[in-house]
């Protein structure tokens, strides 16, 4: 059987553009890679965090010069996700959090010793930051 290498995308859908755009860049620091109307695209490490304006992608996509098309896809709804973050940045990210008035509605002791905190973002996704230890490969 052909094996897995990791994930590549990660997605969330938006109602508003602009006010996640806002939150992804001030609050957690992403800086766009690519971005229109429809979406924007953040490079994580070797992963990309698209935000996808909801409804925006519920047909087929043609794109240029015959390269192919993008079936359609959206979600609603809350959604999860996890950014990985060194032990030592934890304390840092909640000062940061507090600063920027998010609410930190919960945290985790794992008992491979990571430690998680969990958010909403401006769509009410839940957004976690995790340190090492959570799971075998993290």
């Amino acid at each position: 059987m052909p094996q897995l290498k990791g994930v590549v995308e990660t997605v969330l859908y938006t109602r508003d553009m602009n006010a996640a755009r806002d939150f992804f860049e001030s609050v957690m620091g992403l800086q766009a890679h690519t971005a229109d109307h429809r979406f924007t695209a953040y490079a994580l490490a070797w992963n990309m965090l698209l935000i996808f304006a909801e409804g925006e992608t519920r047909e087929t996509v043609e794109l240029p010069e015959g390269r192919g098309t993008i079936p359609p896809h959206d979600g609603t709804g809350r959604q999860h996700i996890a950014f990985a973050i060194e032990a030592e940045a934890l304390a840092d990210w909640e000062r940061h959090l507090q600063a920027n008035d998010i609410v930190i509605e919960g945290r985790t002791h794992w008992p491979q010793g990571a430690i998680s905190i969990y958010f909403r973002d401006p769509d009410a996704h839940l957004l976690e930051l995790v340190t090492p230890g959570i799971w075998p490969n993290y």
